[in-house]
């Protein structure tokens, strides 16, 4: 007897027909037409099944706070880190928990069930810090959060974020974060990356930084952060985030820079909401990009996730915790209109992400946690063609959360009574 059972479920690879059995907490089998009775049972009627949506980058600080102080007129990077910088001395804790919480419940309800949450340490209060530590607390029973001690301001460039960093790491925030690109000269940003590399090294901590996150061809800190990788041994620990720049580096650069990211196992993570509204805003016609070199990179076999970076925040007035949002953009901007290209923009919101957070009992197979997400969809591609409803979502075994399918009625001569939007 399981104590949970879903029946005929399509699987990201392809598998259809496939029974999952649950029993506490993790999967006890998979495969066609499993025998034995369950207390309780799914019906996916061939619909995917997938474990859960996974964010590598985000800034849950700042969720939820659009239009306070007041809006980005601008909707430029800029405007939105001295928005930013506005809106801090009037934040309280209770405020930034009570709009994290609620952006948790958005999360749970799309099926993202783990987050990579980088937090603001150059305010001297860690007001954030604290905030976000208990956040991380109160959902930990239905959502993995990963704190990175973050400095907006600068490491190097902010008086106090050396100190505040190392305070925030002590009170329990799990990953060391930067943002050399915004230090005062291209040194000072390239002996930030390797003071934090050095830290993290002596911590035997993971690191996360905002790296070349600018369309300036010459913003290269992405190099130094591999060679310190390498130099630390701090293979597959350490991701770069944003990396833009590479959209603007000349081709004979990268073809020198990807094997040496490769060779440090460096991981990615690109922002595709953010990034294609960010950057280019210096161009006229023809106009960049600005997301990173997304096809190139899984190619060299880098590890390369979405991320959602902001929703409702400073610096984007968009948003609903769907992160097949990301997997959307991304797979449009990165010209990824293969089948296989598609397949692995879905990697890049599960899996991917999955291993970058280097989270324990992820995956579908027997001995893994049933954290698991049933959407109305059939394969992986169209779940983002249509961002698709998530029937059920389970975490450790139980239902968390579930939407009803959607469906349209239809009042034409002669047509169907409904419509669903596939093609069967």
């Amino acid at each position: 007897m399981f104590d949970l059972a879903i029946r005929n479920a399509t699987l990201p690879d392809g598998r259809d027909g496939i029974d999952i059995a649950i029993q506490g907490e993790r999967i006890a089998d998979l495969g066609p037409g499993l025998e034995g009775d369950a207390a309780n049972e799914i019906d996916a009627t061939g619909c995917l099944v997938t474990p859960p949506f996974v964010d590598a980058h985000f800034h849950m600080d700042s969720t939820l706070s659009y239009g306070k102080p007041r809006t980005n007129q601008s909707g430029t990077l800029l405007e939105g880190i001295a928005l930013w910088g506005e809106l801090k001395p009037l934040l309280t804790q209770e405020e930034i928990v009570e709009r994290a919480l609620r952006y948790c419940d958005w999360a749970v309800g799309q099926g993202l069930l783990a987050i990579r949450s980088h937090v603001d340490i150059c305010d001297d209060r860690l007001l954030a810090v604290d905030a976000l530590l208990d956040v991380r607390e109160r959902v930990k029973p239905y959502l993995d959060l990963q704190l990175v001690a973050f400095p907006q301001d600068g490491y190097l460039r902010s008086p106090n974020a050396a100190a505040n960093l190392e305070r925030a790491l002590d009170k329990g925030v799990d990953v060391i974060g930067g943002i050399p690109h915004f230090e005062r000269s291209m040194a000072d940003g390239a002996a930030s990356v390797r003071s934090l590399c050095e830290l993290a090294a002596e911590r035997g901590l993971m690191v996360d930084m905002h790296c070349d996150e600018s369309d300036d061809p010459l913003s290269r800190h992405v190099e130094t952060l591999a060679f310190e990788t390498k130099r630390l041994g701090l293979n597959g620990r350490v991701a770069g985030s944003h990396l833009t720049s590479m959209h603007s580096m000349d081709n004979y650069y990268v073809s020198k820079l990807i094997p040496l990211m490769a060779e440090a196992e460096l991981r990615v993570v690109a922002n595709p909401l953010i990034n294609i509204t960010l950057q280019g805003r210096h161009d006229t016609y023809p106009k960049r990009r600005g997301m990173t070199r997304v096809p190139e990179l899984m190619d060299a076999g880098l590890v390369v996730a979405f991320g959602q970076d902001c929703i409702m925040d400073p610096w984007y007035a968009l948003g609903t915790a769907d992160i097949l949002d990301a997997a959307y953009m991304g797979l449009n901007v990165g010209q990824m209109t293969g089948q296989d290209a598609m397949r692995r923009c879905f990697k890049a919101v599960t899996e991917n992400p999955a291993a970058i957070l280097g989270l324990d009992g992820y995956g579908l197979a027997p001995g893994c946690y049933a954290d698991l997400v049933v959407l109305q969809a059939q394969d992986p591609v169209d779940a983002i063609r249509r961002r698709a409803r998530r029937l059920h979502v389970l975490r450790r075994g139980r239902v968390i959360a579930k939407t009803a399918p959607l469906t349209t009625e239809l009042n034409l001569p002669g047509r169907p009574a409904q419509v669903d939007y596939t093609l069967s």
